[in-house]
């Protein structure tokens, strides 16, 4: 399946963005490797990423998710 272009938060020349790919949603942010955040986060495993973005990001997002149903 194609990403779906959802919206851009552009912010000081960075842009974080969001797309829609089937039932996942697909974030582009600001990696966080801060090790206090890691810790209170409870530690992320290798293959996952712990991003930042804009919370007026979240606008974009279609009501009831991807598909539309409740999430």
């Amino acid at each position: 399946m194609s990403l779906k272009f959802l919206g851009k938060a552009t912010d000081s020349g960075h842009s974080p963005t969001l797309w829609e790919d089937g039932d996942d949603l697909v974030i582009q942010g600001f990696a966080i490797s801060d090790p206090e955040h890691i810790n209170t986060i409870g530690g992320v495993p290798a293959n996952e990423l712990v991003i930042r973005v804009p919370k007026r990001l979240m606008n974009f997002l279609p009501p009831g998710g991807p598909d539309g149903s409740a999430v």
